[in-house]
């Protein structure tokens, strides 16, 4: 198991990353800056259209059709099968997963629900018809808009939910494929969704930010209420106790 020094780390570490990142956006207009440069105002249209039908498979119906299985063998591995010897061994990792991955997409599903902040291709600047609106900045002409919902990036929790497999995996190897890999897949996301001017980058880095802080709470809990020890092999010849990472 990972010691626990790792996780008091990075759970400060990115809860300091999340206040950081929502301030510095704030205060430099960076949000603005980066999306300017995906809208071409002499067309008044995004880099990407959303109503591309190839583009909208591959980058939003697609990965939540395979985020929606993922999830549901998951729950049949741990049930149904629960008695094979891989699930046995890998249990509390999968267990870990599921809860992380159905938590981050709750989590910042409701958090949208509340933070009424609108999406870059509603603001007037971009052809719409809101104020620029923020987590912090709040504009009294816009109260009396309709609610929405675009704060944090919802599309994005379903790539970034899979940081969680960082825990499944018992060598560093492993588990730094996965977690590349999960960055890779929600960054992909995330940025096709800015693309379209559906979210800003403080949407995704904030949604980023909540998968690996919700993914290292519950393999915290679920490893830490089990009271065992799971050390990762050694791999390329690296001794286990002599690395600093250190998993104990």
């Amino acid at each position: 198991m990972i010691s626990r020094r790792f996780f008091l780390v990075q759970t400060l570490g990115t809860l300091l990353f999340l206040v950081t990142a929502v301030l510095v956006c704030e205060a430099t207009g960076l949000d603005m800056i980066v999306q300017d440069a995906f809208y071409q105002f002499g067309s008044q249209q995004w880099l990407l259209s959303k109503h591309n039908e190839v583009l909208r498979l591959l980058f939003y119906t697609g990965p939540k059709a395979v985020f929606i299985l993922f999830a549901v063998a998951l729950l049949v591995s741990l049930i149904g099968l629960r008695k094979k010897p891989w699930v046995q061994r890998y249990k509390r990792g999968l267990l870990t997963v599921l809860i992380a991955s159905l938590l981050t997409v709750g989590v910042v599903n409701l958090l949208k629900a509340v933070t009424n902040v609108p999406c870059p291709t509603n603001l007037s600047h971009y052809d719409g018809t809101y104020p620029y609106v923020t987590l912090l900045h709040r504009v009294p002409a816009a109260e009396h808009l309709k609610r929405i919902r675009c704060f944090p990036a919802g599309h994005a929790s379903g790539g970034f939910a899979l940081l969680s497999l960082f825990f499944l995996f018992r060598t560093k190897r492993n588990r730094m494929i996965a977690f590349n890999g999960a960055m890779a897949l929600g960054w992909t996301l995330g940025l096709y969704k800015m693309l379209i001017g559906d979210h800003f980058l403080s949407h995704t880095l904030v949604t980023m930010g909540l998968a690996w802080l919700i993914s290292v709470l519950v393999a915290g809990c679920v490893f830490g209420l089990a009271r065992v020890v799971d050390a990762p092999e050694a791999t390329d010849g690296e001794s286990m106790a002599g690395s600093e990472a250190h998993y104990h």
